[in-house]
């Protein structure tokens, strides 16, 4: 499953890639969430389930889909039209290194540690390793900021979800209810900033990478998170984050030919290291074999 969910998430930057050149970045989130609101509104329906009505509920899904949807994904779209997929996605992948930081500043049950200080610095190297060099191309330095902005709005997301539970609302609830808000917000945005009815009618290919990002990336996605956050937890969940830039480059490489240079990997392997060393697990597995206490596997 968590493969899956890797190969999915991974998908929607070459979705995005596919799609962006010929729908503007703001419509084409618009058309990410409000269809995954469409599909996860109807799996609410199927379940027997309902949604709550609360309004401090929906407060707190309008600042959630802000925080985790209409923010981070226009960010990222918006960079992914001037970076390539693959790049985008390694980007994309130091979410984990910023979520540190905000729940060491604002939770008192997630304090930093010297490990996950050494992570976030390894991180951070790696980030400065990508975007070292100049030679950024047209849209200069913006794009690798607006994708590193998007992984900063997820971590303030993941910090600001711990309070769905306390609100007695279910996974897919949140989801669902998430990806409602964030359509408010943007639908009036993409109407006013991209105007969609002037633009020329999109080719098969646009459409089905738009129906993939919607059913595949977004909603299928969702479904799978919360199936593997129930049954292997959310620490064993983060295990995604190695893995997402993995199928995102393979599907840049294979599929849309896209290059990858010595300072990209030189800068993913960087950002890996910080994030082995933020999850910790591998060093005391590391440390455990060499004691003879276990194996690495």
């Amino acid at each position: 499953m968590l493969l899956a969910l890797s190969v999915l998430w991974g998908g929607s930057f070459f979705f995005v890639e596919v799609a962006v050149g010929a729908i503007p970045p703001l419509t084409l989130v618009l058309l990410r969430v409000g269809g995954c609101a469409l599909v996860l509104w109807a799996v609410v329906a199927m379940t027997g389930g309902t949604m709550p009505a609360r309004p401090e509920v929906w407060r707190a899904f309008l600042v959630m889909g802000l925080l985790n949807n209409a923010v981070p994904f226009s960010l990222i779209v918006w960079g992914q039209a001037h970076l390539s997929s693959s790049l985008a996605a390694i980007l994309n992948a130091t979410t984990p290194l910023f979520t540190v930081i905000v729940a060491g500043l604002v939770l008192a049950d997630e304090r930093m540690t010297p490990g996950r200080v050494a992570g976030v610095g390894f991180g951070f190297l790696g980030v400065v390793v990508l975007m070292g060099g100049g030679g950024w191309g047209e849209g200069g330095l913006l794009p690798y900021l607006a994708c590193l902005g998007g992984a900063i709005s997820y971590a303030c997301a993941g910090v600001f979800g711990r309070r769905f539970q306390r609100l007695g609302v279910t996974p897919l609830q949140t989801a669902a209810g998430q990806v409602t808000a964030s359509t408010l917000f943007l639908l009036p945005l993409a109407l006013g900033v991209d105007r969609p009815w002037t633009l020329p009618a999109p080719g098969p290919e646009v459409v089905a990478a738009v129906a993939g990002l919607v059913v595949l990336s977004t909603a299928l996605a969702y479904l799978l998170y919360f199936r593997i956050l129930a049954v292997a937890g959310a620490t064993n969940l983060l295990l995604v984050t190695f893995l997402i830039p993995v199928s995102a480059i393979l599907l840049g490489i294979g599929i849309l030919g896209e290059a990858i240079g010595l300072r990209e990997v030189a800068g993913m392997a960087i950002i890996g290291i910080g994030l082995a060393a933020v999850d910790g697990r591998p060093a005391g597995r590391l440390k455990a074999a060499v004691r003879g206490e276990g194996s690495l596997t």
